[in-house]
């Protein structure tokens, strides 16, 4: 089941569902609104190889930037964090990118938040066909919240707590 607004702010008040720092006018009528973080990590172009079985150097492979703005160039690869810290209890999130974003070639890959999770959400955006100057602090991405239909183990994944961009973890 998916929440409605209304249903959303029921979770709120219930602290089954927790959004730092909170504003009103993200809350959608099927969602809610995160904005965009003031930091990203560039994917780097590089001959190297990522091995996921190795204990890689990530200066290698991405360069982190903090700023109020950043240009995303043509079909360029980012992480970039929420600037909200979300808890789910009992719920999973559905996370795309607000439609006016993707209208402009911008997209996200398939992304689930699952119950339990807390902490900074990273996600990786791929850039369109011309440069586009997304802003901190923009709402930029919709998560669409589930409701579990049983008691679930809640995430205890190597993600939980995250601050900022983090890379990835094997």
């Amino acid at each position: 089941m998916i929440l409605s607004k209304s249903e959303i702010y029921e979770y709120i008040k219930e602290k089954k569902l927790i959004i730092n720092p909170f504003n009103e006018d993200t809350i959608r009528e099927n969602g809610i609104d995160l904005r965009f973080g003031n930091e990203i990590a560039r994917l780097k172009k590089t001959n190297l190889i990522f091995d996921p079985h190795y204990k890689n150097e990530y200066e290698n492979f991405f360069e982190k930037e903090n700023g109020e703005y950043f240009i995303i160039n043509p079909d360029e690869r980012i992480l970039v964090c929420t600037l909200e810290y979300i808890e789910l209890k009992g719920l999973i999130g559905f996370v795309n990118l607000r439609s006016s974003y993707a209208r402009l070639g911008l997209s996200l890959p398939p992304t689930i938040v699952d119950t339990g999770f807390k902490g900074q959400l990273t996600l990786q955006i791929m850039g369109g066909s011309f440069p586009i100057k997304l802003y901190a602090r923009d709402r930029f991405f919709h998560i669409i919240l589930a409701k579990l239909t049983s008691n679930s183990v809640r995430y205890k994944g190597v993600y939980l707590d995250q601050k900022g961009v983090t890379y990835p973890k094997f």
